[in-house]
């Protein structure tokens, strides 16, 4: 069971991929790309209606992350098991699930003041891993499990389509993609080898 703090930042910033209104093209500053997330998500988490919140986060998800990449990944060897037809409706549940878990804790955090600070970049053979740190500001949340001062988040971009996609995050040395798999895994295990 991963520790309180690392889980909350896992569900904060699993799925915190939004970006510009028009996606970084993989010729300019992943930086960039990096830095006008907690901007977007602010500006998601203004709107005064909870449908029109879920709305605008879902659109940000879909925009800035490989959904289709990082399911497949999360599927595995599974994917390959599945038809086309089931494959494309365990994309559906995937988005479904991210989108609906954690959408409320991540505007819960955007509206607590958090704030992003790139911190660097290397390349990466298909791409490049930019490193920030996400702090919050003292005593906000209070109500609500109290997250570490400041989290070292990398987040891993690839080129698709000429635009920057978000491939895996990975919070405090915890990949995001690596975990999901692990838990489908787990999950198929106890269902006697189906998912």
């Amino acid at each position: 069971m991963l520790r309180p703090s690392i889980l909350i930042a896992l569900v904060v910033l699993i799925t915190v991929g939004v970006a510009p209104e028009n996606p970084g093209a993989a010729g300019t500053d992943p930086l960039t790309f990096i830095n006008n997330l907690g901007q977007q998500l602010v500006a998601v988490s203004s709107s005064a209606s909870p449908d029109r919140k879920l709305a605008g986060f879902r659109e940000l998800f879909l925009q800035d992350f490989d959904v289709p990449g990082v399911g497949r990944f999360v599927l595995g060897r599974f994917w390959w098991v599945f038809t086309p037809s089931e494959q494309q409706e365990f994309l559906g549940l995937f988005e479904n699930f991210v989108v609906l878990t954690y959408s409320e804790r991540l505007l819960q955090y955007a509206d607590g003041g958090g704030r992003l600070r790139v911190i660097g970049s290397r390349p990466e053979p298909d791409g490049v891993t930019v490193s920030s740190e996400v702090t919050r500001e003292a005593g906000s949340g209070a109500r609500h499990s109290p997250m570490p001062h400041a989290i070292r988040v990398d987040w891993r971009l690839s080129a698709r389509d000429g635009l920057y996609k978000i491939s895996d995050v990975v919070i405090e040395g915890l990949s995001m993609a690596a975990n999901g798999r692990s838990q489908l895994e787990r999950l198929v295990e106890r269902n006697g080898g189906r998912a």
